[in-house]
């Protein structure tokens, strides 16, 4: 397949199908706020403040609009620890049945997300690579529009933090470098002036919400705290995920550290895809719960789902990496092969995890807008997984 600088995953097809769903999904419940109220909102906030539900009279004429449409109050749900994106303009914002809609970005970067997740969550999909890939993300339900702006696409996600009371919440960006191969040379060195240690690094940790069970609030850390994070202190930066003001919940570092060689092992076997500037997103409960409690949350998790599920693709999506399919089977099997070693390893460690009492946490990959075909393995990435992982494995074991 050829790389598309406009959209990769062929931009005129993504195009065709942003307008259909601009249409057909006119007629669902009313969306509360804008993207541009939102961002006009944000943009008079103190530096590194969090953008929570717009104040005052804003807030008063949003509640009143969504009452007319049916709605409940909107959140940011999804990346609260991330206000960088509601200061672009992009809202992150909740649908009345639990899932999140997050607004499509401008072209190239929004069609090509979209058209991301068409292609993965294509019902006709057949390419393993993609359906490994599947388990890693938050599913993919549709697009989505409101009666009052039909033009304004979001992408209708879900909510990974819905299952939690207190959900503790980490943005961590994957890689050696945040911009794609298609970025200027200003956008290049503004990208490595943000964060110099990038490719040294290969994670960046861009915000974090962790709950104080002692003081009964959230901790916030905003993309400053994470860029002031050095090589010498990138492991005391990240273990504050995990201290919840009375002691360092190792039983989420294992969880997490699992999910993690679980993206990597993915990683490891296939070479069609390569991500930049995209992130793991790291969930977990905060509040102590009771036995009794643990087993409603787990029960609640099975049966899970929401209220509407139009996945409208059209079948041509599933064709778009006919050209990698045959490839990425043949490598994804020569890689297992080749990775045996690892495999059996990380099986054994998943089986006796198993066996344990697993607490609630959940580590998926977000922010797909600067994804490309790649007949390579995504290297940048795996580099970042790897130091991350090593990072987290001090953790615990200080």
């Amino acid at each position: 397949m050829q790389l598309d600088r406009g959209g990769c995953f062929g931009f005129a097809s993504c195009e065709k199908t942003e307008k259909r769903h601009a249409s057909s999904f006119a007629s669902d419940n009313g969306l509360v706020i804008s993207a541009g109220q939102a961002g006009a909102r944000a943009r008079r906030r103190e530096p590194g403040h969090v953008p929570q539900w717009p104040e005052g009279e804003g807030k008063e004429r949003a509640a009143a609009r969504g009452a007319a449409h049916g709605t409940t109050r909107l959140r940011a749900a999804f990346a609260p620890g991330r206000g960088s994106q509601v200061r672009r303009g992009q809202s992150i914002l909740q649908h009345p049945d639990g899932t999140v809609l997050k607004q499509l970005q401008p072209p190239p970067r929004g069609p090509r997300e979209m058209q991301f997740y068409c292609m993965v969550y294509a019902k006709d999909c057949r390419d393993p690579c993609l359906l490994d890939l599947q388990q890693h993300l938050p599913k993919y339900y549709s697009t989505w529009s409101s009666p009052d702006s039909p033009t304004e696409l979001y992408l209708k996600l879900e909510d990974v933090t819905r299952r939690f009371q207190k959900p503790c919440i980490m943005d961590v960006k994957i890689g050696q470098r945040s911009y794609d191969p298609f970025a200027s040379q200003e956008k290049r060195e503004q990208q490595i002036r943000k964060y110099p240690l990038m490719e040294e690094i290969g994670f960046l940790v861009l915000g974090m919400r962790v709950y104080n069970v002692g003081l009964d609030c959230f901790d916030t850390y905003d993309q400053h705290y994470g860029r002031g994070l050095k090589k010498d202190t990138i492991k005391d930066g990240l273990s504050k995920f995990f201290y919840n003001g009375n002691l360092l919940r190792r039983d989420v570092i294992t969880a997490s550290i699992a999910k993690v060689k679980s993206i990597l092992r993915w990683f490891e076997n296939q070479s069609q895809l390569n991500f930049y500037a995209s992130s793991l997103l790291f969930v977990y409960e905060g509040l102590p719960l009771a036995p009794e409690e643990k087993s409603s949350i787990r029960s609640l998790q099975k049966n899970e789902g929401v209220l509407e599920y139009n996945n409208n693709i059209e079948q041509s999506l599933s064709t778009m990496y006919s050209l990698h399919k045959k490839g990425c089977m043949q490598s994804h099997h020569q890689s297992k092969q080749d990775n045996s070693a690892w495999h059996s390893l990380t099986e054994l460690d998943a089986g006796e995890q198993e066996t344990e009492e697993m607490p609630e946490a959940e580590v998926r990959m977000i922010d797909f807008a600067h994804v490309f075909p790649s007949e390579v393995p995504d290297h940048g990435y795996i580099y970042g997984l790897r130091n991350l992982l090593k990072v987290l494995q001090r953790i615990l074991d200080d």
